[in-house]
């Protein structure tokens, strides 16, 4: 029982302690010398006896949510996030257990995406160092030899490894804010061009068809960060293509209050089923895991482009596209093409 849960404010409450404290030692201490006739002294402890219990009371409440929470701080300590503290006031220490629910909260979700990272990482680790650990073996005994396909095989395994790290290292940097962003104005079509380029030495049997509706469309931003967002997307867009499609990119300006370009990427895959569009980008998440763990994605190239988009100020969603496929659609801030002066972020 907490009799002074409603006090809004905890000085309040030690103010009504002290009231009720010295209105209970002086009434008591009355009817003691003038109803009861006791002697002062008796009536003194008597009544000093009875404001004690009073404020034992009446603290007892007061402190009980501390208690609460340096138990759970405790528990934190000792790695359990399931502990939660009863908020029943809306004084400073009800803001306090409030505070520390949230902290808790936090805590426990970022130890579950730790050692969700843990072992996926784990996991996409083993599998490449796996199969060339065996056909290593397999070369060394003379079980095999080292012909240009097998090597062409290991060698897709360890460009798995680095494309791994490197995203591993990209995304640790852009969540610690460690990357730098040069912004500024920058053409379009040239930065989407290359990206097909290098889209298509990697993919030789998918065309990548590149569109800009407006000549001179620019956008503001790191040129080099939005090249590695539209490079992500065309992976993963070449990826689900099946051999001989097309992927698609287009840029057009929005025509919103606010300037803006989007840059969509259309392939010709499956598709993200409307319900898994929410978490394709989350690390490591993958719609289909059994073909992108097949075919070397590892579910974090949305990730980094989200992460570079959002700190762009700009948008990133994906969209159905009829009758099949997926598009996925990128709004930047518009920027003016050959003017200002680059500017570190």
């Amino acid at each position: 029982m907490r009799p002074l849960d409603q006090v809004p404010y905890f000085k309040l409450r030690l103010g009504v302690v002290i009231v009720v404290a010295v209105g209970t030692t002086v009434f008591t201490f009355w009817v003691g010398v003038r109803l009861i006739g006791l002697w002062p002294s008796i009536s003194g402890i008597a009544a000093g006896s009875l404001a004690m219990l009073v404020v034992w009371f009446l603290t007892r409440g007061m402190t009980a949510p501390l208690r609460e929470i340096t138990s759970a701080a405790e528990g934190l300590a000792r790695h359990d996030y399931s502990r939660r503290v009863e908020v029943t006031s809306a004084d400073e220490i009800g803001r306090l257990a409030d505070a520390f629910n949230r902290m808790a909260d936090e805590l426990a979700e970022t130890d579950r995406v730790r050692r969700e990272i843990v072992a996926n990482v784990s996991h996409e680790l083993r599998t490449p160092i796996t199969a060339l650990r065996a056909s290593l073996e397999n070369i060394v005994d003379g079980v095999e030899k080292p012909d240009p396909e097998k090597l062409a095989a290991m060698l897709r395994q360890v460009e798995r490894l680095g494309r791994l790290v490197t995203q591993l290292l990209d995304l640790s940097r852009l969540e610690s804010g460690a990357v730098p962003l040069h912004r500024q104005s920058f053409e379009v079509a040239p930065l989407l061009e290359e990206a097909a380029r290098e889209s298509r030495m990697h993919a030789p049997h998918t065309d990548v068809a590149v569109r800009v509706e407006s000549p001179g469309l620019a956008a503001e931003g790191d040129p080099e960060r939005i090249h590695q967002v539209v490079a992500n997307l065309l992976e993963n867009a070449v990826r689900f293509t099946p051999s001989g499609g097309m992927v698609e990119v287009h840029a057009h300006r929005a025509p919103t209050a606010k300037p803006s370009v989007v840059i969509e990427v259309c392939d010709e895959g499956p598709g993200i089923p409307e319900g898994e569009r929410a978490r394709v980008f989350e690390r490591f998440y993958r719609a289909d895991s059994a073909r992108s763990s097949r075919e070397g994605g590892a579910g974090l190239g949305l990730a980094i482009a989200q992460w570079i988009v959002d700190v762009h100020g700009g948008s990133i969603h994906p969209e159905s596209r009829h009758p099949r496929g997926c598009r996925m659609v990128v709004e930047l801030p518009a920027g003016t093409p050959k003017t200002g002066s680059e500017v570190t972020a």
